[in-house]
Formats: C-alpha cells, sequence, structure tokens
C-alpha cells in the first residue's frame, strides 16, 4: 500500500474551501489527469482519469463527511483506494488544507510511477492548482453541507 500525504494553505475561508471540495465535478479544472467525475448521489462518484495515455474510470463513496472538516472516501470497484481530507481554520480568512492518500499501485506504470514519487509530486502540484483555482474566485462554486458517518 502506498501512502501519499500533502498540504496546502489557502487564502480563504474554510467554510470556502471547504465548500469547494464537495464540488466533486469540478475537480477537472485543478486535477491533472482527472478528465471527468460525475455525482451519483449524494455519496457516490464515478470518476475517469487519463496519465500516462492510460484511461481508467472507477467509482468512489463518501465514507465520512463534516462541514468544514473532513471528507473520507474509498474506491467501491475492487481498486485499492481511499483517503480523507482535514480542513483546519488558521484564522477567519485561511485554512490549513491536508490531504491523505492511500492506494496500491497494480500496473507496472504505476508501481514505476509510485517509485519515482510521482504520486507525491501530482498531489502536491494539485493542491497548488486548488489553492490558485479557489484564491482566484474568492468564493465557491456551490457547496454541500451534509454529514455521512460510516
Amino acid at each position: 500500500m502506498r501512502k501519499v500525504e500533502e498540504t496546502i494553505d489557502v487564502a480563504v475561508p474554510v467554510r470556502t474551501a471547504y465548500n469547494q471540495w464537495t464540488q466533486f465535478e469540478s475537480f477537472p479544472r485543478f486535477m491533472s489527469g482527472v478528465e471527468s467525475v460525475t455525482q451519483l448521489s449524494d455519496t457516490t462518484n464515478h470518476w475517469v482519469t487519463k496519465v500516462g495515455g492510460v484511461e481508467l474510470a472507477f467509482d468512489t463513496e463518501i465514507v465520512d463527511q463534516e462541514p468544514d472538516d473532513r471528507i473520507a472516501w474509498r474506491s467501491i470497484d475492487g481498486k485499492s483506494h481511499a483517503g480523507i481530507i482535514r480542513f483546519s481554520p488558521l484564522d477567519d480568512n485561511h485554512t490549513h488544507v491536508k490531504v491523505h492518500f492511500e492506494w496500491s499501485p497494480e500496473t507496472f506504470m504505476e508501481k514505476a510511477g509510485a517509485a519515482l514519487q510521482i504520486d507525491e509530486m501530482q498531489v502536491k502540484a494539485d493542491l497548488k492548482k486548488f489553492k490558485e483555482f479557489i484564491e482566484s474566485r474568492g468564493n465557491e462554486t456551490g457547496g454541500w453541507r451534509g454529514e455521512v458517518e460510516e
């Protein structure tokens, strides 16, 4: 199992950062390799990714969600990955965002990428793009304030 953990501070209130992250269908705007995310229900999403020319589709479910605090997910279609993103207010206008992601590389390309820590670099780059996206907007594109308990 491969574990990746990255953090970033964003210059928006915790509510704004959290709300934006609940807009899963906007992920392709700041996540490299994510072609689309389709929200199937409040707790399930269908992802299509393309990395290194290889397209992969999978489904995830939200297993724990508390507004302005955390969103945890796991795959539900045989792919082994799970994670949690946490939001911590630094002050009224700044938020600390922490991503913890676990996955099992399966293909040769995935194993090679993991060995070279490309996954860590990708998560770090995507968090920087999220920061640029949300700070340039100043507000979220929407938000879902529901709770999910495992």
